[in-house]
């Protein structure tokens, strides 16, 4: 809401969604004129101006959103799943954004998978990846109910998007939650299995795909230099489906996403890169409708 009242050209807010009347989102809301309910998807049902709606966020949890997206689909609305419930296809819009313009309910993968597919997407723009295994670590004051109610989906989920939309022959996901106070900003890790290429073509690809998605996460970069090495390993990958002997690159990317605080705390950079991503995607689409008609 934040985001599309303070940084958007094309959205306007048609109302916000909650079930529990006394929170300080629908209180915010109000205070900002914007209609609520805290009826949840029902009550949105039941809202006046209800028809004028054309996208709906839904920033809950993988099992709420199966109900919502039944509710909301015979509507015609177009969702965008921040969730991993994983129902639409999987977008991040560094990536493959143009690829899905015409679906109608979107899913944002997870915050490990906004931040860290796309690394594996630009090593994959130079050569094969045999193996992708990402680490996301995130200050537990930022992990709330949801997150930890889906700790299993966030791990699937993730390491199918490395496969899918990284392009990873094989993809696997770790998420940490830092207890450490004061809080730390969001960790990425990023090593990647890669067939022999120019080791300068890799890392200019990585550089070139962190400058692209910092244009709509500003708080995304680069925490030091990529590091790739040539490596050789004698005996099988004990990696399933991957059980052969391997030649090549080794490529270690470390990542920090800091958060805007355009509401959220800073080092709440997991829950801002997910929302950034919706954002970006809920323009394109509405860019795309007016482009298109469709």
């Amino acid at each position: 809401m934040i985001k599309v009242l303070r940084t958007s050209d094309s959205l306007e807010m048609g109302a916000m969604v909650g079930i529990d009347a006394d929170s300080d989102g629908l209180a915010r809301a109000s205070r900002m004129k914007v209609p609520i309910t805290h009826e949840g998807v029902e009550g949105l049902l039941k809202m006046d101006g209800f028809d004028e709606i054309d996208i709906v966020f839904d920033a809950t949890s993988a099992g709420a959103h199966r109900h919502n997206a039944s509710l909301l689909e015979p509507s015609g609305k177009r969702m965008i799943d921040l969730t991993p419930a994983a129902m639409g296809p999987f977008v991040v819009p560094a990536v493959n954004l143009a690829d899905h313009l015409h679906a109608t309910n979107v899913n944002m993968v997870t915050c490990g998978g906004q931040a860290t597919i796309p690394i594996v997407a630009a090593v994959k723009s130079v050569t094969d990846v045999y193996y992708a295994e990402i680490v996301a670590s995130i200050a537990s004051k930022s992990a709330g109910p949801g997150t930890r109610a889906n700790i299993d989906e966030f791990t699937e989920t993730t390491a199918k998007g490395l496969e899918v939309v990284g392009g990873a022959e094989r993809g696997k996901a770790i998420i940490v939650l830092n207890p450490a106070e004061p809080p730390l900003m969001m960790r990425d890790t990023v090593y990647c299995l890669a067939a022999t290429a120019d080791e300068a073509l890799v890392v200019q690809a990585i550089h070139d795909m962190v400058d692209k998605v910092s244009k709509y996460v500003p708080g995304y970069r680069l925490k030091q230099a990529v590091q790739v090495e040539e490596i050789t390993i004698d005996e099988p990958l004990r990696i399933p489906d991957l059980d052969r002997k391997y030649v090549g690159l080794k490529v270690t990317v470390l990542l920090e996403v800091e958060g805007a605080a355009h509401y959220l705390p800073s080092y709440a950079g997991n829950l801002d890169i997910m929302t950034s991503a919706a954002l970006q995607t809920a323009e394109s689409l509405v860019e795309y409708s007016t482009r298109t008609g469709a």
